[in-house]
């Protein structure tokens, strides 16, 4: 099972969350708008500077860069 991080993906790209490096504050916000171990995201935009955007249950969110490379992701 080969594994990354969020931030290392390139746009387009689909991937299952499988954990997060390190806790605080920002997993609880994390979770409620739908970033859950398990869950399917795609890669909207990374175009290898400020925020990602993602898709996660049908929605567009974008993600920190510092926050994305903390998601652990497995490429799909």
């Amino acid at each position: 099972m080969m594994q990354t991080t969020l931030d290392t993906l390139p746009s387009g790209a689909k991937a299952r969350i499988i954990g997060f490096a390190h806790g605080g504050g920002w997993l609880y916000r994390l979770y409620q708008m739908g970033f859950t171990p398990g869950a399917i995201i795609e890669v909207v935009a990374n175009y290898g500077k400020g925020p990602l955007i993602v898709r996660i249950m049908g929605a567009e969110v974008a993600v920190g860069r510092g926050i994305a490379r903390r998601i652990l992701v497995q490429p799909l």
